[in-house]
């Protein structure tokens, strides 16, 4: 459902990201298709001197039709973005690709919390955000949010601690015939 970054997946990404629903939305925009590649070999520069971390959102046949971040990394924190391609919304591979992503995050690369900044604007992943039950609204971090929104646009922040999204994903199975264990031992 995710994967590393590569350049062969560029020209399928590019057409995705420049539809009018999603390309405002986008933090690394590119204008031209020269400019996407640009930015996608950036990126793979960037990711392997541990500046940021880039995956690619597939579908269930393995295309690609998304991509999903962590920017800004410093002190095992980092801002996680993510956009998928307009035929491919509110069909649950946002939830799916954010899971996958936080988990190989969490457990397998260091991080321990990271953020999202979502423009005020943007309703649908402001929505999909608060359903995660391991999302919490920033509220208490006033230089954070300051920071964030002295420009012209203004975001919601979320943060997702390593702590809350482990308490949130244990499977815990109930214990069945907890009488009949009991007696037997």
């Amino acid at each position: 459902m995710i994967k590393k970054r590569d350049l062969q997946e560029c020209q399928v990404l590019y057409e995705l990201m420049v539809h009018p629903d999603v390309f405002p939305f986008v933090r690394q925009k590119a204008y031209s298709y020269d400019e996407f590649i640009f930015l996608t070999k950036q990126t793979l520069e960037a990711e392997e001197q541990g500046k940021l971390i880039s995956r690619t959102i597939l579908d269930e046949w393995g295309l690609p039709i998304g991509t999903i971040n962590l920017f800004d990394i410093h002190e095992n924190t980092g801002f996680i973005g993510t956009w998928i391609g307009k035929p491919y919304h509110g069909k649950g591979y946002n939830k799916i690709a954010k899971e996958l992503f936080l988990h190989e995050l969490f457990f397998e690369l260091g991080i321990e919390q990271v953020y999202m900044r979502i423009r005020k604007e943007n309703t649908r992943s402001i929505k999909a955000a608060l359903k995660m039950p391991y999302v919490n609204v920033v509220l208490n971090k006033t230089e954070l949010l300051s920071r964030l929104n002295s420009d012209v646009d203004s975001f919601e922040v979320f943060e997702i601690s390593k702590a809350l999204y482990t308490m949130h994903t244990l499977r815990i199975e109930p214990v069945s015939n907890l009488d009949d264990q009991l007696k037997e031992a």
